[in-house]
């Protein structure tokens, strides 16, 4: 955050100094040395996300990518397993029980819809193995029952074969050079990346689903990491229109930072183009990407909630984002990963319901780069004026004195905050007074805005 102030006191001063200085040293939030304003998790809460990778329509990704990534790394051990009994479906049936128990608990996060999964069938067209309308059928689930709480990704074309974007078809020969796990094997320009991502996006788009980011196939861009947030940036942007768009690709491990990254390559005040880099804090502990893997739920988070990086994660105050695979919820038809996730979330609201908040990933990208953006001027002592180019829900912003009969202030449009008598019950529009400050939840809007109050 950056702040400019008039030198009405020493005191603030001395504050604005600290402030700035915290941001220089540290990304985190609430980390400074008592400064006189500073921005807090989202209702001061630590968010949460269920990131799922190898999802899409009917297709069992384990099922169909298995014996194409058994030809391409023959030599894997990984790829010995005898993968023609698994069900060839993950039902839609499984689908709806998912996403309305995920909805009855306030579960959010990305679902991936691999377009061409596994080179199956184009889901814009046709699915061979299933009628039209079971198609639709499936795409209408997604964008009904999934759209509200979870974002959309591409994850790639086919999540296998590379496809040569000149024929529609991919290329001929199975190989590590020509899977989309290792693309690209040379280098690529930004364009090239961008219109490999954009032929994916457009299929998303044609089957009217929501999209502002991208999720990577395994190592897909790992030679080109330096130039995947501007492609990313240019595709989304180019079929969707977004103005922050954002990706998954990486895992956060042990101490590293947990908290999304602004990937920048272009800022003045014409044209601000950056990508939200939003990490992942766990490995996938369920069923594997192929669903035949031995859930180990206990690495989330154990039963009464003390162990585990989900835990870990929580308790020190670092987003949590966990990721798993579809097939490993799946599981072959058994559910044993679904129901031990169920467990783990069960656990978490036992013991952290009211110190955490479950989050769009798109969601935690856009707070991460307000809270990085946004510029604060103080004209008076109990006046706050927000200027940000990127809005976000459920703002929140501790002052180090109490303000009194806040509001919040919108261009001709005032409202007033009203207060809460536990922080745990901040929303957007309230505030909350501790023994000796202010904290505002707020909807802050793009632009300006002002938060003003009465001093004691």
């Amino acid at each position: 955050m950056l702040l400019d102030q008039n030198p009405f006191s020493r005191r603030q001063f001395l504050g604005a100094c600290a402030l700035g200085a915290g941001m220089v040293a540290s990304r985190g939030m609430g980390a400074f040395v008592d400064p006189f304003l500073k921005i807090l998790m989202p209702r001061d809460r630590v968010p949460l996300s269920f990131i799922i990778d190898d999802s899409t329509c009917l297709v069992n990704m384990g099922h169909y990518a298995y014996p194409q990534f058994a030809t391409a790394w023959p030599d894997r051990a990984e790829y010995k397993k005898d993968w023609t009994k698994w069900p060839r479906e993950i039902p839609d049936s499984f689908v709806r029980e998912f996403g309305e128990w995920c909805a009855e608990h306030g579960v959010k996060g990305k679902y991936s819809i691999v377009p061409n999964p596994a080179c199956v069938g184009w889901l814009d067209r046709e699915l061979p193995g299933w009628s039209h309308r079971q198609l639709e059928e499936s795409l209408k689930l997604v964008r009904e029952l999934m759209v509200p709480n979870w974002d959309i990704h591409p994850e790639m074309i086919t999540h296998t074969r590379v496809i040569d974007l000149k024929t529609g078809r991919p290329f001929g020969d199975i190989n590590a050079g020509t899977m989309e796990n290792s693309y690209p094997q040379e280098d690529k320009s930004v364009d090239e990346l961008a219109n490999y991502l954009a032929y994916a996006l457009r299929i998303l788009k044609n089957c009217e689903l929501p999209c502002e980011g991208i999720t990577t196939p395994g190592g897909f861009g790992n030679r080109v990491k330096t130039k995947l947030p501007q492609a990313v940036f240019e595709a989304v942007r180019d079929v969707y229109g977004t103005d922050l768009p954002h990706f998954f690709k990486y895992v956060s491990d042990g101490d590293e930072s947990a908290e999304p990254t602004l990937e920048r390559w272009k800022h003045d005040s014409s044209d601000l183009q950056l990508t939200m880099n939003v990490p992942a804090g766990t490995g996938d502990w369920f069923g594997s990407w192929h669903g035949d893997a031995e859930s180990q739920p206990d690495l989330y988070c154990s039963e009464d909630a003390t162990s585990g990086r989900m835990v870990e994660l929580i308790e020190q105050r670092r987003p949590a984002l966990m990721l798993c695979h579809w097939p490993g919820m799946y599981c072959h038809g058994s559910k044993t990963g679904f129901q031990a996730f169920q467990r783990v979330v069960l656990s978490l609201a036992a013991r952290f319901k009211e110190e955490t908040y479950w989050m769009k990933v798109s969601d935690i990208g856009r707070y991460w780069a307000a809270k990085e953006l946004t510029r604060v001027t103080t004209p008076t002592p109990s006046e706050f004026n927000f200027n940000t180019p990127f809005g976000s829900a459920d703002f929140t912003v501790e002052f180090d004195q109490r303000l009194n009969q806040p509001v919040h202030v919108v261009g001709n449009k005032t409202t007033t905050l009203e207060q809460v008598n536990r922080k745990q019950d901040l929303v957007a529009g309230s505030y909350f007074q501790t023994d000796s400050g202010t904290i505002v939840c707020f909807d802050l809007p793009k632009g300006d805005s002002i938060i003003r109050g009465i001093t004691q």
